[in-house]
């Protein structure tokens, strides 16, 4: 029997996927928007296994994420391999203190990386870069900047189109005249953006995506001779979508791709698309799939014979690589936090440690709210699965009413869920729900302050909450909540659901400390 593979190869919140190939290793990074580090990347040798290797932008100085509101940020990036040196470039999007297009680099995809090199008079979204070949040698000859922006004569609201110029590589600015080569393969397109170009047997090849990243989102390519154009829509367009077959399909919101070709020969296509379950949420938001292409009469065709993105495929004619799968339990014994773990915007004072007490994260109590547009104390993990259980045992006692510390569920400021210690004449257990801007308190039971266990399981949108003082003594305390303000149609913008460690002083100065001993995620999909 071959061997098979199912999608999606990042599960959870990984979406915008860009890809690079470095002789016989790929490395691919996705969008992050107000979390901090910024651009997870990820190591490959069989397209199928991946292993996260850190961060592209893991220091305050290469982002500034402060105030940034949800689903603003870090945009679409492009990864680019060239000579030796890996090339990031990226958007980040309504930055209170620095916005717009910039590039970083690096030698060992790992890191580090450089500080960001800002462009300047590059509108616009979702930047990529072509390293153009020189006639055929196997010499560098010039480099292109690609990126979309809205369209200077415009028709239409989403009326977006595409444009070239350029790269100065040694300067790192932008040199020559701006050229717009596209604005969409469809009448009326809207949100012609993402855009790659490719040179393939001497031809260049524009690869956009157009449609909106939700149920609409498609793939659509178009060639041309010369890399300024005129480009040569495919008349096979849109070469993905999924919009014809329905909100209830299992896989919905194809696009946002990016093309490579692996040392066999072979050619693959990584893109976003959302699972939606429990009618038309996805709480994952938008993942990271992998699809087949083959070429035909200077076109690619993506999953040949279906025509559609599925769930499992034969793998890739590459010998299978496997890692080392990341434990399911944390127990925060090492120096620094896994790669998995992340913050919700820059951290600009150190609210965290893993030495002040060994084998714990210490989380500090600050008057940072998480329905604030700030840095709260916070430590979070994409939800993965549909199906899932967490637990952690914490150790805190309130001191006031202000004070609170747990667990949050969370897609933006207005939409989430705090699993909460804190007290009101006595130490409880509380769960709160924020939707739309609007608090309700779904549950509270009395607790007994100190050491305790917390735990929440999903099936689906249904969310249940436990307690307990003594190890697998749980206690439930909200059963069947109905999850889906924690998905995008709903809570409306471009992340998934995250949860998080979190303490709380709610706007009053505290001493108080939350401290963690380990914290578990198990993912209870079937296979």
């Amino acid at each position: 029997m071959p061997r098979t593979f199912r999608n999606p190869i990042l599960s959870g919140f990984y979406p915008d996927p860009s890809i690079c190939r470095a002789g016989e290793d790929y490395y691919l990074v996705t969008s992050t928007f107000e979390y901090f580090p910024g651009l997870p990347i990820f190591h490959s040798r069989d397209l199928v296994h991946w292993q996260q290797i850190g961060h592209v932008l893991d220091r305050p100085s290469q982002l500034p994420l402060d105030g940034v509101r949800p689903s603003d940020g870090l945009y679409a990036p492009t990864i680019r391999y060239s000579q030796g040196v890996f090339y990031v470039i990226n958007t980040l999007v309504d930055g209170t203190t620095k916005s717009g297009n910039f590039i970083v680099t690096a030698t060992d995809p790992a890191g580090p990386w450089s500080e960001p090199f800002w462009l300047d008079n590059a509108p616009g979204i979702d930047p990529s870069l072509l390293f153009d070949d020189d006639a055929g040698t196997n010499r560098r000859g010039r480099v292109w900047f690609v990126g979309n922006q809205m369209a200077r004569h415009s028709q239409y609201e989403g009326h977006t189109e595409i444009w070239l110029q350029e790269l100065d590589l040694k300067a790192l600015r932008l040199i020559g005249e701006p050229q717009v080569i596209w604005d969409g393969a469809a009448k009326g397109a809207t949100w012609s953006e993402g855009p790659r170009i490719y040179k393939i047997d001497g031809r260049y090849y524009l690869l956009t995506a157009e449609g909106g990243t939700a149920y609409h989102h498609a793939v659509v390519i178009a060639r041309s001779d010369v890399i300024t154009g005129p480009y040569q829509s495919n008349p096979g367009n849109p070469i993905v979508t999924h919009r014809h077959l329905g909100l209830d399909y299992p896989i919905v919101g194809t696009g946002h791709a990016d093309l490579v070709q692996t040392q066999t020969g072979e050619w693959w296509i990584v893109m976003l698309a959302m699972r939606p379950y429990g009618g038309y949420y996805y709480n994952l938001g938008r993942e990271t799939f992998l699809a087949p292409v083959r070429w035909e009469d200077g076109w690619p065709i993506v999953s040949p014979g279906i025509g559609r993105v599925e769930f499992t495929y034969p793998t890739p004619n590459l010998p299978e690589h496997r890692w080392s799968s990341t434990p399911a339990c944390d127990h925060f014994d090492a120096p620094t936090l896994a790669p998995q773990w992340f913050f919700l915007r820059t951290p600009r004072e150190d609210f965290w440690s893993l030495s002040e007490r060994s084998g714990y994260l210490r989380l500090r109590l600050r008057p940072q709210h998480l329905a604030e547009l700030s840095n709260p104390s916070f430590v979070g993990r994409r939800q993965q699965h549909i199906h899932f259980s967490t637990q952690t045992l914490m150790e805190f006692t309130p001191r006031s009413e202000h004070e609170c510390a747990g667990l949050v569920l969370i897609q933006n400021n207005d939409f989430h869920f705090r699993f909460v210690v804190t007290r009101t004449d006595q130490p409880v257990i509380r769960l709160i729900k924020r939707a739309a801007g609007v608090e309700e308190t779904l549950a509270e039971q009395p607790i007994t302050a100190g050491r305790c266990y917390l735990k929440v399981e999903a099936h689906e949108q249904a969310y249940s909450f436990y307690a307990a003082s003594e190890p697998d003594k749980w206690q439930p305390i909200a059963e069947g909540v109905d999850g889906r303000i924690l998905s995008t149609p709903v809570a409306s913008g471009f992340v998934g659901t995250v949860i998080a460690m979190y303490a709380n002083s709610n706007g009053r100065p505290s001493t108080n400390c939350a401290d963690f001993d380990w914290f578990e995620y198990v993912g209870l999909d079937a296979a």
